[in-house]
């Protein structure tokens, strides 16, 4: 029986099952499609790193003796959609039996499943053997709920898995270390960048370029920053677990002109591409923990884990236990289109231009300035969520959906009304420049509330509350915030709202 196995782009994981031994009877296929290059706009660097890692893995799997089909996106035979192409080749090879490992996008579950129903073929969907809970895992466990909050959740898998646990308590007496993971960088702790790859992509640039597939975002050919193999990624690994992890949880909300990276792992791509395992990530960090407690404090590992047993694990649950009704939830109702400002990074607000000037640099930007300044800032300004999560998902090298969407749509953009958030992440200047150094050499100034200087995120913030006072005002979480509102001189509110409004009309010029 001659069989066809599908392998996506981020379905790059050495050991699978699927690679214990080769057989000639069975064929691989790794496919660069349009398909894929253009449901969003993506940033040159995700299109190329993409294609280079599927290439790097095609032709690891050929020298292990692989029966291993690869259609590059110039190929003149690839009819560029996964339907035309699977048909083509099961045709071609004359297979009777057709396989391919779970998607994590909801789009290509689909497909492949109205693909599979509609022909007569043996064979199936297998697992991906890649993440450390079942898809379906996070609805069991909040079944009959109205709040999925990933704490219970997160407190869970430590125990199932017996991770930093002592007995059937937390090691330390402590879940959380939440609290001492807010500090602003005060330049007392060196960092180091790491390894950086240098991987030359000119080959595949030059096929986009002639494809005239629309990108966005800069890329020096001979210098693909990112880790593109299992190696690479390994070296990457290393390098976060004794450089970075010792300061990591303490600095990962800082916001810096300094470094765009600082302490930050910039595993993500690695993780979501599936060349690296989250269990051997989360193994290595706490080995790294166990045997320099000098170094390393509690404080700092459990902030990283929480980061990949936790949010990681849970976003995807989310995903799956909402999904197709997720990709439209909009709360609030906004309407906005996203401003110019967020593809050029041309604003005078310096925390947002420089997020975004970071991001089309770099294809990167770390968790706070994705939720707190970009994402905050496309909230209080009122903008479709359906426009913001276009942009998350097109500009980051490690967006994918199933983590994009809640990430975004729900966290950032409050648009599932509480679902998976607690309370709006909507913050005025004094959180960032609490956070970061960015106020200090700004256009604006954070103190101000009114006038030409004035902070846009001040007035937005506090228009956002009165404006989504009906949906949010029992909130308890923003119960202080409501209260500093009624206790303001009536001038001075009718001032703000006056500022916002203004600030609103010429969003284009902030």
């Amino acid at each position: 029986m001659t069989t066809l196995r599908l392998i996506l782009g981020d379905q790059l994981n050495e050991n699978h099952s699927w690679f214990q031994n080769p057989d000639p009877q069975i064929h691989y296929l790794l496919m660069e499609m349009r398909q894929e290059t253009d449901y969003v706009k993506h940033h040159v660097q995700k299109i190329c790193a993409f294609f280079l890692s599927m290439r790097r893995f095609s032709e690891k799997l050929k020298k292990l003796d692989f029966q291993v089909h690869y259609l590059r996106l110039d190929d003149p035979k690839n009819f560029q959609t996964l339907e035309n192409n699977l048909d083509h080749f099961l045709t071609k090879l004359k297979c009777d039996r057709f396989e391919w490992q779970l998607p994590d996008e909801w789009r290509l579950d689909q497909q492949l499943k109205n693909f599979f129903t509609s022909h007569d073929f043996e064979g199936g969907p297998v697992d991906s053997e890649h993440f450390l809970t079942d898809r379906g895992e996070v609805e069991t466990y909040f079944e009959g709920k109205k709040q999925y909050l990933m704490e219970n959740f997160y407190r869970a898998l430590r125990r199932r898995d017996n991770i930093l646990m002592e007995g059937t308590k937390p090691t330390g007496g402590i879940w959380n270390y939440d609290a001492e993971n807010r500090k602003a960088y005060d330049g007392s702790v060196n960092f180091s960048r790491g390894p950086i790859p240098k991987n030359n992509v000119q080959e595949i640039l030059t096929m986009l370029e002639d494809s005239e597939v629309s990108m966005i975002g800069t890329l020096k050919p001979e210098e693909m920053n990112w880790p593109v193999d299992r190696n690479q990624a390994l070296e990457q690994l290393e390098w976060f677990c004794s450089e970075a992890l010792p300061h990591f949880g303490t600095f990962q909300d800082a916001l810096t002109e300094k470094d765009p990276f600082l302490f930050h792992s910039r595993l993500s791509y690695a993780l979501n591409t599936k060349m690296l395992h989250p269990r051997e990530v989360i193994g290595q960090a706490l080995e790294s923990w166990e045997n320099n407690p000098e170094d390393i404090s509690l404080a700092q590992v459990e902030g990283f884990i929480r980061q990949i047993l936790g949010w990681r694990e849970y976003m995807r649950g989310i995903y799956w236990a909402k999904m197709p009704e997720y990709q439209s939830m909009n709360y609030f109702g906004f309407k906005r289109p996203l401003p110019e400002f967020f593809w050029t990074g041309e604003t005078k607000m310096r925390c947002v231009g420089q997020a975004i000037r970071q991001s089309l640099e770099h294809a990167y930007a770390h968790h706070i300035q994705r939720l707190m300044v970009t994402g905050n800032f496309a909230m209080l300004a009122g903008v479709n969520p359906d426009e913001v999560d276009r942009w998350y998902l097109g500009i980051y090298i490690d967006a994918l959906e199933w983590v994009e969407l809640p990430n975004t749509r729900g966290m950032s953009q409050y648009a599932d009304g509480g679902l998976l958030a607690s309370k709006p992440y909507a913050a005025s200047a004094n959180y960032l420049n609490k956070m970061g150094d960015h106020c200090k050499i700004c256009y604006y100034d954070p103190k101000q509330r009114m006038g030409e200087k004035a902070c846009p995120f001040n007035s937005f913030y506090w228009a956002f509350l009165v404006n989504q006072r009906e949906k949010l005002g029992k909130n308890p979480r923003l119960g202080n915030s409501y209260q500093t509102w009624d206790r303001m001189d009536p001038e001075i509110q009718k001032d703000l709202l006056k500022q916002s409004e203004s600030y609103q009309e010429q969003i284009e010029k902030l």
